[in-house]
């Protein structure tokens, strides 16, 4: 780290948990963070101010006037900019130091293949169900650590499928792909702004945590929380040995 970086990032040096060691893991990182609306920009701007090294930011919609009660990475200006490339903009003021890639397309396929593949760490920020599976599976196939969340209305969650471990589950073990759950999104059902800042926040401190290696991750855990009432639920997770994403892939273990 050259003397800009040391004084930049010196309150997580001083954090004996990261340290110069932990701050250069995360320089040294790749983060792919998909989806730039509720979730994805406040994790973002973390991770960017954080130093992580290299961010792709993907997203194929636009900045809408209904975006900006909650998604952070825009301003009024940005409307009708495509997300990615506004959300790198905003990455670039608040760290020139960070790499950002921006992909204005809605990754699936070999494209998302790939993506996951050259990733350290993976962010769901997105807001359906395909595209957490598809997600899901990527991060499955190449053992890519995958940090979740999701909220509507004043409900939120978040966990972490760390996929290099044999006993993790995977997010297909906690919301199978067949078994169709309601879709809630909050074009139709609506978000309470604070609530995607919070999620997100937790989705970028997991994320750091798990690319400087320090604390203990959220996987095997699925915290739950209720922003009217100011609670959070933590609810245990086990690896589902019958699950048609992850099963096949790993060798046979015991459920913790």
């Amino acid at each position: 780290m050259n003397d800009d970086q040391l004084l930049r990032y010196s309150r997580h040096i001083l954090l004996p948990e990261i340290g110069i060691e932990g701050q250069e893991k995360l320089l040294a990182a790749h983060a792919l963070v998909i989806g730039a609306g509720g979730l994805g920009s406040p994790a973002a701007m973390y991770l960017a101010s954080a130093g992580t090294g290299h961010i792709t930011l993907a997203d194929g919609d636009s900045v809408d006037l209904t975006n900006l009660q909650r998604q952070i990475l825009h301003t009024t200006a940005a409307v009708g900019r495509a997300k990615a490339y506004s959300g790198k903009d905003t990455l670039t003021q608040l760290n020139p130091q960070v790499e950002i890639s921006a992909i204005p397309e809605r990754l699936d396929g070999e494209r998302l293949d790939q993506l996951v593949a050259s990733a350290d760490v993976v962010l769901d920020c997105s807001d359906n169900f395909a595209t957490r599976h598809a997600i899901n599976r990527a991060c499955v196939k190449h053992r890519k650590p995958l940090v979740s969340g999701a909220s509507v209305r004043f409900d939120g969650q978040v966990s972490v499928f760390d996929l290099r471990r044999d006993d993790a589950p995977c997010y297909s073990c906690l919301f199978a792909e067949d078994s169709e759950p309601e879709e809630t999104r909050c074009a139709v059902m609506g978000v309470f702004a604070p609530l995607t800042g919070i999620i997100g926040a937790v989705q970028a401190a997991e994320t750091l945590k798990l690319l400087a290696g320090t604390g203990e991750s959220l996987s095997g855990r699925l915290l739950l929380l209720d922003c009217l009432s100011m609670e959070w639920r933590s609810v245990r997770l086990s690896r589902d040995p019958e699950c048609k994403v992850c099963a096949a892939s790993r060798d046979p273990i015991q459920n913790f």
